[in-house]
């Protein structure tokens, strides 16, 4: 008979209740437990009893009645109980490495349809692992396994200048038009700006690139230098709307491509230096600095390196704007599933490991805002886009990869709602006063906006 669980480590939050009801009577509440360590961004687990046979089922309610969790599954019906059925095609862990890195081995057990949920509710399951997560319940193999990647991290994240560009081309040279699909007009491949959580993806995206603007200060004239320019749409931004000259690097040749293309058809090639060029190489002066989503891919051991190449390229009365994800807590080993399928080499840092660059660096760190759950709601609108696009992805890629390309998207929002996981803007000078000492200026333009929009 299936029988009910409860204990007092796993209350429910953000509206994933327990208990849970597992279908095999001869399980123990701990040879069967759904938890995570740190959640997704360190080794989850999906534990399973060694008596688990094959095709045997675990049923897990699911209780919609918070208003949290609704808003965070508004795609979803939200009357009633649902439940969330997963079936083994065989019992987890199979392999050393899902006993040694269990986010791994869970996130390629999904990818490979050994592991299977009804519906494909992968964020269902996801959720109820992050909502429950415990470090003193993980297997004493894996906190040793998350001790030693985390030391080992220096090394791993060395990303010297072949390393950097071979982990871009990864995931930044796949295809164009898979990131077409899902991303808006302007293919910003980064956070979205949400002042209303209502606006589309277009006008968020907007936002974001107005949002920045407003912190460089930019005039005409400008040099300014976009570190990781993806697609050009910073750089275009800047040169058009405020008559900047931009130079702006990459080491995506496809990005790369891409960027000179738009520049050409926009008239805007004679403001705008798009390069294939590792920002360490760069030595030459700018009045501005900007760099969204790039920092991620620094790497530990070259934060340093980073933030004294900055210092050295900002001009004495310039602005440099990064804008990063970040951890809100203590630092940890990254998920070994995301650095090998999607973000090889990528890390995403702690508050603690990059203030001792910035203040080694000399540069003022003239303000930091805090970005919560921006980043959840773009990713939300990524994966809806790709799934309304579903058929064309298939003609371009195998049920495989659609389903490593979907756990990517719902663990990262997921990791947002649910981790202490964020997006940092550190607005960075040489001089304390290099912008105005209050934010009022950042949100005088959008007021006037405003209230040209009621008259």
């Amino acid at each position: 008979m299936p029988f009910t669980f409860s204990d007092s480590r796993f209350a429910p939050i953000s509206g994933v209740a327990t208990p849970a009801r597992l279908s095999n009577d001869r399980t123990s509440f701990d040879e069967a437990l759904l938890f995570t360590h740190r959640g997704l961004s360190g080794p989850a687990v999906l534990q399973l009893s060694s008596y688990w046979r094959e095709g045997e089922e675990i049923v897990v309610d699911l209780d919609p009645a918070n208003a949290l969790y609704d808003a965070l599954r508004e795609q979803r019906q939200s009357s009633g109980r649902r439940e969330l059925r997963t079936e083994l095609a065989r019992h987890l862990p199979a392999r050393l490495v899902e006993f040694l890195a269990p986010d791994l081995g869970l996130g390629e057990a999904y990818m490979d349809e050994r592991l299977t949920v009804e519906n494909d509710d992968i964020e269902g399951l996801i959720s109820l692992i992050l909502s429950n997560s415990y470090h003193d319940v993980m297997p004493f193999w894996v906190r040793a396994m998350d001790r030693a990647r985390f030391r080992l991290g220096n090394w791993i994240t060395r990303n010297t200048p072949q390393m950097a560009q071979a982990n871009v081309a990864h995931h930044y040279d796949i295809s164009d038009d898979l990131y077409r699909l899902f991303l808006d007009e302007d293919m910003q491949y980064s956070c979205a700006y949400f002042y209303d959580p209502d606006i589309s993806l277009e006008e968020a995206q907007i936002a974001k690139k107005a949002h920045i603007a407003n912190k460089l200060q930019i005039e005409p004239g400008m040099r300014v230098l976009d570190i990781g320019c993806g697609w050009g749409g910073m750089a275009l931004t800047l040169a058009r709307d405020f008559g900047a000259k931009v130079t702006g690097v990459t080491l995506s040749e496809n990005q790369l491509a891409r960027a000179k293309m738009r520049a050409e058809e926009q008239g805007l090639s004679d403001l705008i230096d798009f390069r294939l060029q590792d920002y360490r190489l760069l030595d030459e002066p700018f009045d501005r600095i900007v760099s969204v989503g790039m920092l991620e891919h620094v790497g530990l051991p070259q934060y340093s390196v980073y933030f004294d190449k900055v210092s050295d390229l900002l001009a004495r009365d310039g602005v440099a704007l990064i804008h990063t994800i970040g951890r809100t807590g203590p630092p940890m080993a990254e998920s070994k599933w995301m650095t090998r399928y999607i973000f090889p080499g990528g890390y995403v840092p702690s508050l603690s490991e990059l203030a001792p660059a910035i203040e080694n660096s000399g540069l003022w760190n003239l303000d930091l805002e805090v970005w919560r759950l921006h980043y959840a709601y773009t990713l939300r609108h990524w994966l809806r886009r790709f799934d309304a696009n579903i058929e064309q992805v298939k003609k371009m890629y195998d049920a495989r990869f659609i389903r490593m390309w979907r756990y990517y998207l719902t663990i990262c929002f997921l990791s947002f709602e649910l981790n202490r996981q964020a997006v940092f803007h550190f607005q960075l000078g040489h001089q304390r006063d290099a912008v105005p000492i209050t934010r009022d200026y950042l949100y005088r333009r959008q007021d006037a906006r405003k209230r040209q929009a009621a008259e």
